[in-house]
């Protein structure tokens, strides 16, 4: 059975694992629904916008994330009836800046950070994930970003997992089975983990979407936090082995 501490590098996905994403939309989305007849509720409003935002991003595969975040929650709109004007679009388009972390995320990060390569993969471009990076870095700074922008595709498509593949061994001398896909999203990176033979860890956040079946996992934590918990717990009872 493997062990945290065989891993040497961290691949993760950012917003749903690291940052609530989900919260976020949705306070983007509600006044949408407020103004419209829709008695939609927080649950219906998040499938929803993920619907949308997984469509527009299959189609435009090269499109910046806060013009997809815009046109999805525009389509979202449409779906309840109403029109966005020129001020909601832009405010649509920048809510990722205001995005908060989940509350173990920034200590977890800086516990692991002691012992991996930590490597952003995320469906993310440049200038979004600028203030997302200044949320989370506190006590430790990520070895590596690397975003759909600069891929030029969106996860689940595999050849970001290959780029990053790639970027792990020829810049951190780290192989293949050395790297964790570490992610909430069973679609966007554990399906194509599993396709490429990859191990990864599940962070299993409570009221996370887009659940597959028949996907696998190496590891399952509630948490950022209770996978760093775990880490030191491998470290402490070998030290007392």
């Amino acid at each position: 059975m493997s062990k945290l501490s065989d891993f040497k590098a961290l691949s993760f996905d950012c917003y749903g694992t690291l940052i609530d994403w989900e919260s976020g939309i949705y306070r983007a989305l509600e006044p949408y629904v407020e103004r419209s007849s829709s008695n939609w509720g927080r649950s219906e409003v998040v499938e929803a916008y993920l619907e949308e935002e997984h469509k527009i991003e299959a189609e435009n595969p090269t499109m910046l994330y806060s013009s997809i975040i815009e046109k999805a929650c525009e389509r979202v709109a449409g779906r309840l009836g109403i029109e966005l004007n020129d001020e909601e679009r832009k405010a649509a388009r920048e809510s990722i800046r205001t995005w908060e972390p989940f509350p173990d995320t920034v200590d977890a990060l800086a516990r692991l950070s002691k012992h991996y390569v930590l490597i952003i993969l995320s469906n993310v471009d440049l200038e979004s994930f600028s203030y997302t990076r200044k949320i989370l870095e506190h006590g430790f700074t990520f070895h590596k970003i690397l975003t759909a922008q600069e891929i030029g595709s969106y996860k689940p498509d595999e050849r970001n997992f290959l780029y990053i593949l790639k970027t792990a061994k020829d810049e951190f001398g780290v192989e293949r089975e050395q790297v964790l896909v570490t992610a909430q999203s069973l679609m966007h990176d554990h399906v194509p983990a599993n396709k490429l033979g990859l191990s990864s860890a599940w962070i299993a956040r409570r009221g996370g979407h887009c659940e597959v079946e028949g996907v696998t996992y190496t590891f399952q934590f509630p948490s950022m936090g209770a996978m760093a918990d775990a880490l030191e717990a491998e470290s402490h009872n070998s030290d007392n082995s």
